[in-house]
């Protein structure tokens, strides 16, 4: 089955996939997946037959059209197969925040490891009064092994 690049409003991504979702599922529209990805805004891709996808789009708002030729799988997996960890964080490790805009960039102790949830919970060493915060273990990056 193809998969078919649709433009969008920027931004307004999640609203076109709800609304897909909502027609597809009401009408029983054989469409296989709706995705996006955080790197393409105002794109969402599609798969499934032209023609079934142009039955699910058909008058949505905030569809701006469909992109002519089909993507191949290749083009897209690499937003579909998730990052592997290549290096495990321990408690005492130390970090630096990369994602989140209020404690970006701010160096933190490792106070908690939670492997099956993917998230770690961390103390910022330049607080005042350390509070506990929990994050994905993606939105930080190793600064210091714990020696």
């Amino acid at each position: 089955m193809p998969i078919v690049t649709l433009r969008t409003t920027t931004g307004r991504e999640g609203v076109v996939i709800d609304s897909i979702v909502s027609r597809v599922q009401t009408k029983k529209i054989p469409v296989k997946s709706v995705f996006q990805t955080e790197d393409l805004r105002g794109y969402i891709f599609m798969e499934g037959e032209i023609a079934d996808i142009e039955n699910a789009v058909k008058g949505l708002p905030h569809i701006r059209g469909i992109v002519a030729s089909d993507v191949k799988v290749e083009e897209v997996e690499k937003f579909l197969v998730p990052e592997k960890r290549q290096i495990k964080l321990d408690v005492g490790d130390i970090v630096e925040v990369t994602g989140g805009p209020a404690f970006k960039g701010e160096k933190a102790k490792i106070t908690r490891v939670d492997d099956v949830k993917g998230e770690i919970t961390i103390e910022l060493l330049e607080a005042v009064i350390p509070i506990p915060l929990t994050l994905p273990n993606t939105a930080v990056r190793l600064y210091e092994k714990k020696k």
